[in-house]
């Protein structure tokens, strides 16, 4: 089965059996990075290099939240010790 490529009208020979959607390849024509939009009928669209772009950005922001929550959990230990510190006293 053919599908045309966005980018440069190219017709993409596939395998119907062996493309899902969302799958990515890229166009031996133009070179674009395409995904497949659907499988019936194929057909494809440019696949977004801000799409990767924000897998990234969404990796660093989890990452960040790691280490801020491992922050978080070293002052906890300090509140304790205030506590005792203070059951002393009375």
């Amino acid at each position: 089965m053919s599908a045309i490529c966005p980018e440069c009208d190219s017709a993409i020979d596939v395998d119907e059996m062996d493309v899902d959607i969302g799958d990515e390849l890229t166009c031996s024509e133009c070179g674009s990075l395409l995904r497949v939009a659907s499988d019936a009928p194929l057909e494809f669209e440019v696949a977004d290099d801000d799409d990767l772009d924000d897998d990234d950005e969404d990796d660093d922001a989890e990452e960040k939240a790691d280490e801020l929550g491992g922050d978080d959990d070293d002052d906890d230990d300090d509140d304790e010790d205030e506590d005792d510190l203070v059951d002393e006293d009375e």
